[in-house]
């Protein structure tokens, strides 16, 4: 009788242990996804991220003294990210600026009305009216610039701000998330030690010491969050390559090092916490007496 009752009680902590892995495992999921989709919408956001491109049109009989010159202040701002030149005749034979009009330019015009122009990007940092305008400032002058073009400042700062938010707003509901998380953890754990409370207390009587009886529950703890963290990792690659497989534009997103940083993560996590939160459940009941076990 006593044997079968043992035996009820080995498969109850099994069936337990299994139902806890599984538990961890599956939070481990979840948290592992809305990070992946995390660091894909602020991938996404940094692209979205762009310089202000100023257009700095020059004459058309610049001698090569007058061009360096004109390069040479450019590039001597701290606004400037990047800076290229385009002549008038590249600028004309463009077909995107030509799909703009729907007549033959050629025929409407007679002539290139446009400029030779640097097109200069200004640093993401310097999207805003005042760094604009200390560009124009220092380059305006400069002895064969004619005009400066100037995008729409405001809709570019409205989207930086945007952006912003949405960035905070993310970074906030992935903590949120993880609060919750490490809540859903400790309470599976605990609920995991509390069916073994029993067997802690049979180990107390027969006068096991609390390293002796505390070292196999940390232990199986352990092997119990490397296994919940590689199915979570295995679960949470699956997901991603799936995703991926019919957008294939999500690989440029997210790559290769920030899905192994994610896999690390829940793995570590898994391993970390199953084992913290263990050792707190079952010192709770190690040193808990043994009448208060029974009524808990």
């Amino acid at each position: 009788m006593t044997e079968g009752r043992d035996q009820r009680l080995s498969r109850k902590v099994r069936r337990s242990y299994t139902i806890s892995t599984i538990s961890i495992a599956l939070v481990l999921f979840m948290l592992g996804v809305v990070s992946y989709v995390t660091f894909t919408a602020l991938s996404a956001a940094r692209d979205l991220e762009t310089g202000v491109v100023v257009s700095v049109e020059v004459a058309d009989d610049l001698a090569e003294e007058q061009s360096a010159a004109i390069e040479e202040a450019i590039k001597a701002t701290v606004m400037c990210s990047d800076v290229c030149y385009m002549s008038k005749d590249e600028k004309f034979a463009d077909e995107a600026f030509r799909e703009q009009f729907e007549v033959d330019l050629d025929l409407l015009l007679g002539e290139n009305p446009l400029r030779n122009s640097y097109e200069v990007t200004l640093g993401k940092e310097y999207a805003d009216r005042a760094s604009v305008d200390s560009f124009i400032a220092a380059v305006e002058g400069v002895e064969g610039v004619e005009y400066i073009a100037v995008p729409p400042v405001d809709v570019v700062e409205n989207m930086h701000d945007t952006l912003s938010y949405v960035n905070v707003g993310l970074l906030t509901f992935l903590a949120v998330l993880l609060v919750i998380s490490l809540l859903l953890l400790n309470n599976t754990i605990r609920l995991a030690i509390y069916s073994k409370r029993y067997l802690i207390n049979t180990m107390k009587l027969v006068g096991a010491t609390k390293w002796y009886i505390m070292r196999p529950l940390l232990n199986s703890a352990l092997k119990q969050g490397i296994i919940a963290g590689l199915v979570a990792a295995i679960m949470v690659v699956g997901v991603v390559y799936g995703v991926n497989s019919f957008t294939p534009e999500g690989l440029t997103m997210l790559n290769y090092t920030e899905v192994g940083i994610i896999v690390g993560a829940l793995l570590v996590v898994g391993v970390v916490i199953t084992t913290l939160f263990s050792a707190f459940a079952v010192n709770k009941f190690v040193n808990m007496k043994s009448n208060k076990i029974y009524l808990y």
